[in-house]
């Protein structure tokens, strides 16, 4: 048998039990030696190398063509070349180091953030199981039982890149972003990681494959579509693209944590950027989207054809792409938005939402996989059925969103009727504070000590 007939009677997916005795499905690599996880590592670095070519051309022209503008068409056809002439232009640039900073700490802090981005999409299953050189391996370097987990811990390692180049520059602005950032990230990271919850009780597995595998019948976009929604607003702020980009707001920030870098060190920042984009969005399309699946009317033709082979690669990548098409889209289409308003959105709305659709979906699979059957809770003495108490869960829920809508009114009448708000002093710590957005400073009293010189012969005594 040749081997494009033993590939096509192979299945799309080719598990094996990750540990002992888990239960949790990981890809098989037991047919795959070092040399070609090398090969494959090569690959995929080649593969995000020349997207983010190509996504940062299509960003220009997708925003040129929004603003009525051609967007880069001279370099290259189509403008294509662009983008490389950047590259070339920032490698040749002077690399500056500031003064005052901590060198060590300021040249290690981009090949933090760029390291890091690369990092998380070794777990990314880009296909299934093909055959390469003789080898029948998944299109994906490696798998764990618990992949997802490991792209949540290294976004919270990439964050280490921008802060320590905030604070390793031995300037303001670059210091500001870098707690700015420090603050979204954490914040937005909360929520992100309780959104991909309901995803591992729909599909039993916090495997990347196993994942994958559980979505081919039905994407979890369907069942987990409020996770979906808010982990698309999530991963806007953890990729510190508009409207969050906070970390480097040029209106307030002069560039933020990268003012003072330059040349490679400064486009290390930038790859970073958008690998992380592509990182976030190939998550986003294994946890929802089936991963490299074809769409169902797609899938269904000739037992599923296009699920084999190389073909996975084109669907991932198309999905891939539409998510990029939707960065852009909110770029040209939002203005940055106010931090304060972006933090209250994080801990007021996100995380307590999430929270409760949590809970919902887990009461929802119990009750599904049989495992609460007529079980009932004991509460001082009283049995509570468990679907009575997910129906609370559920009003309350409910409830606390009507307050936060109701409070966020409140405040916006408030604002309309002119009412003053309290005066601060912003001094009043012995360290210089800014108001907050609503409060005013508080007007200097005037001392008696410092006289008024009205006239030359005042000044000359």
């Amino acid at each position: 048998m040749s081997a494009l007939h033993a590939l096509a009677a192979l299945p799309a997916y080719v598990p094996m039990i990750g540990g002992s005795g888990t239960g949790n499905p990981t890809a098989d690599f037991s047919d795959t030696p070092w040399w070609l996880s090398l090969a494959k590592a090569l690959l995929i670095f080649v593969y995000l190398l020349v997207s983010t070519l190509l996504v940062i051309w299509f960003e220009r022209r997708v925003i040129g063509r929004m603003q009525q503008r051609p967007g880069p068409n001279r370099t290259g056809p189509f403008g294509l070349l662009q983008t490389l002439a950047d590259g070339v232009k920032l490698a040749l640039k002077e690399d500056l180091t500031p003064k005052n900073a901590d060198k060590i700490v300021f040249m290690a802090a981009p090949a933090i953030a760029g390291a890091a981005a690369f990092v998380s999409f070794a777990i990314m299953p880009l296909g299934p199981s093909v055959w390469m050189f003789g080898h029948l391996t998944p299109l994906q370097l490696t798998d764990l039982p618990v992949a997802v987990l490991l792209v949540l811990a290294v976004a919270g390692v990439g964050v280490y890149g921008i802060v320590l180049a905030g604070w390793s520059s031995g300037s303001t602005y670059p210091l500001l972003g870098g707690l700015r950032s420090t603050a979204q990230v954490i914040s937005y990271e909360i929520a992100m990681g309780l959104s991909l919850v309901a995803v591992f009780l729909y599909s039993g597995s916090m495997s990347t494959s196993g994942i994958v595998a559980a979505q081919k019948s039905l994407w979890h976009i369907v069942p987990a579509f409020l996770s979906f929604f808010i982990y698309v607003i999530t991963m806007v702020g953890e990729t510190n693209r508009l409207p969050f980009d906070l970390a480097e707001g040029e209106g307030e920030l002069t560039g933020g944590f990268h003012t003072e870098y330059s040349s490679l060190k400064f486009a290390m920042f930038f790859l970073g950027e958008y690998v992380n984009m592509f990182t976030v969005a190939a998550l986003a399309t294994t946890m929802f989207l089936g991963g490299w699946q074809a769409p169902p009317g797609i899938s269904a033709i000739n037992d599923g054809m296009f699920n084999h082979g190389w073909w996975g690669i084109l669907w991932f990548t198309i999905k891939l792409w539409i998510f990029m098409f939707f960065f852009v889209w909110l770029r040209g289409s939002l203005p940055r938005t106010r931090y304060d308003q972006f933090m209250r959105f994080g801990w007021k709305f996100l995380i307590p939402v999430t929270l409760g659709w949590v809970v919902l979906v887990a009461f929802i699979r119990g009750a599904n996989n049989g495992w609460l059957g007529d079980a009932k809770l004991h509460i001082l003495g009283r049995e509570i059925p468990y679907s009575t108490l997910a129906l609370i869960v559920v009003v309350a829920a409910t409830a606390l969103l009507a307050t936060w809508i109701w409070e966020g009114k409140q405040e916006a009448k408030a604002a309309e009727s002119g009412i003053r708000p309290d005066e601060v002093d912003p001094y009043a710590g012995g360290f210089p504070v800014p108001p907050l957005p609503g409060q005013r400073l508080r007007e200097p009293a005037a001392t008696a000590a410092t006289p008024t010189l009205t006239s030359k012969e005042d000044q000359h005594g």
